[in-house]
């Protein structure tokens, strides 16, 4: 009977283990994703509909103008997924909110983007030469 219980024991923290180093933290985006995206090449130069700018420590778009602290990297069934966490500046002066950027990876020149799962949204590459926000 011990031996079944401590058996379990090692099992269920072997799996905790085995996920948790499936994540891996880096410290910007990945460059891959850097530069301007719009929900489609059309909507690139929209000032109604402002694109997102990616590089590797900051973002712009509908959260503002955000600094990039980390990111997490997990596999997924289409390829890697990353939760970008950002610091951006607050409705007062003195103040910064933390703000969750998911980006799904899809094409070269499609990613999806969202604060949330349920709230991913595709974006197309805007081509080079775009007006943009930050670089």
């Amino acid at each position: 009977m011990r031996s079944t219980v401590l058996l379990m024991s090692i099992a269920t923290l072997s799996f905790q283990i085995a996920a948790d180093a499936r994540e891996i933290r880096h410290d910007a985006i990945p460059e891959s994703f850097w530069g301007t995206w719009a929900p489609s090449t059309g909507s690139c130069k929209d000032a109604d509909n402002a694109p997102i700018v990616l590089s590797a420590k900051s973002y712009a778009g509908p959260a503002g103008s955000c600094v990039i602290d980390y990111v997490t990297e997990v596999p997924g069934r289409g390829g890697a997924i990353y939760s970008a966490r950002m610091s951006c500046p607050g409705s007062k002066s003195q103040t910064k909110t933390t703000a969750n950027l998911i980006i799904r990876s899809g094409t070269a020149e499609q990613i999806s983007l969202g604060p949330t799962f349920e709230g991913l949204a595709a974006h197309q590459r805007c081509p080079a030469g775009e007006p943009s926000k930050q670089q």
